[in-house]
């Protein structure tokens, strides 16, 4: 097997941090995490500004290199086959740009590529005007139940779809991009309709906003929210013709009720028992790294790529401009 090493740029929770101090049986949630189990990567280094933080990082991953930016890299002639991009989103595109430089055959950002659609736009056409794949941490495009869900609604298996009810929180950009873009992988491009008050609950730069939308065929989407002062939450309800799915715990549990004859009431169809399944979300990030090894040794497509994660944010751009846009503006 071929190996790849790994560059990770950033040292905080998605880079490593939620696995640092889980059981070695339990499946990776970060990037050095799922990195670390596949045969088919090294972690060769990471970049880190704090130096404790860094050497915290390369002592629990065991990376024999460290660097407090990537300059630093460039200036050392290392050239990393892949770079994970964890840093915080302000830095995405200064990072991005300089990891160009080394060459990789691939870099794996996280979400929103960058805060605005247009500079990621810049940087998607940038990378692949390089040559260099570019896939977007949008995790549950990864995760095996998800994808099942998608062959299913496809082949008809649950009827038509007929409206979708979405609640998330912490920022339209940040777990609202997840949540667009699943909805999208799902049910097909979304029109924003109207969007609703925005709420500050997490960051300052990007609010939680509530909106209406639909899709290319017609089904209404809505997207509610929820503070995160309270509690983190991100589910999904899909109501179809045979039944309604919904999605809970970020994907880490599933509730699914198919229709019955009423026993109730002579000649009506109802919902019959909920019927509750673990969630494959944790598999999603073995399955990412899995499919970025696929995609530089073997030509696989990415499952999430820097097309899909641009066409999310534009719609979540599209939100924030309703919201903000006075009461009655077209959009």
């Amino acid at each position: 097997m071929k190996l790849l090493d790994v560059l990770i740029v950033g040292c905080g929770n998605i880079a490593g941090g939620f696995d640092a101090n889980r059981p070695s049986s339990d499946l990776p949630l970060t990037h050095a995490g799922a990195f670390g189990r596949n045969p088919g990567f090294a972690l060769a280094a990471c970049v880190e500004p704090n130096d404790a933080k860094r050497e915290a990082f390369m002592a629990r991953w065991n990376i024999p290199t460290g660097f407090a930016s990537l300059t630093q890299v460039l200036a050392a002639n290392l050239r990393p086959k892949v770079v994970s991009i964890c840093s915080p989103t302000a830095a995405h595109a200064n990072d991005i740009q300089t990891a160009l430089a080394l060459k990789p055959r691939i870099i794996f950002c996280e979400k929103p590529v960058t805060m605005s659609a247009a500079e990621t736009e810049h940087w998607v056409n940038t990378c692949q005007q390089s040559g260099v794949l570019l896939a977007v941490n949008h995790t549950r495009r990864w995760a095996p139940d998800v994808i099942r869900l998608k062959t299913m609604l496809d082949s008809g298996e649950w009827g038509s779809l007929r409206s979708l009810n979405a609640v998330y929180n912490k920022g339209i950009l940040n777990n609202g991009g997840h949540m667009i873009d699943l909805v999208q992988y799902l049910a097909g491009p979304l029109t924003v309709l109207c969007a609703g008050v925005p709420v500050h609950d997490h960051w300052s730069d990007d609010p939680t906003v509530p909106a209406l939308l639909s899709t290319d065929k017609g089904v209404p989407c809505s997207l509610n929210v929820a503070h995160s002062n309270d509690y983190a939450i991100f589910e999904l309800e899909l109501v179809t013709a045979n039944g309604v799915l919904t999605m809970e715990n970020g994907g880490m549990n599933w509730r699914v009720r198919r229709t019955i004859q009423s026993p109730y009431f002579q000649g009506y169809r109802a919902l019959g028992p909920a019927v509750e399944t673990v969630g494959e979300y944790a598999l999603a990030m073995s399955s990412a790294v899995a499919n970025l090894y696929g995609a530089v040794t073997r030509g696989e497509p990415l499952a999430s790529d820097g097309t899909s994660a641009l066409s999310a944010q534009r719609v979540c751009q599209k939100i924030r401009e309703a919201a903000a846009a006075p009461q009655g503006t077209p959009i």
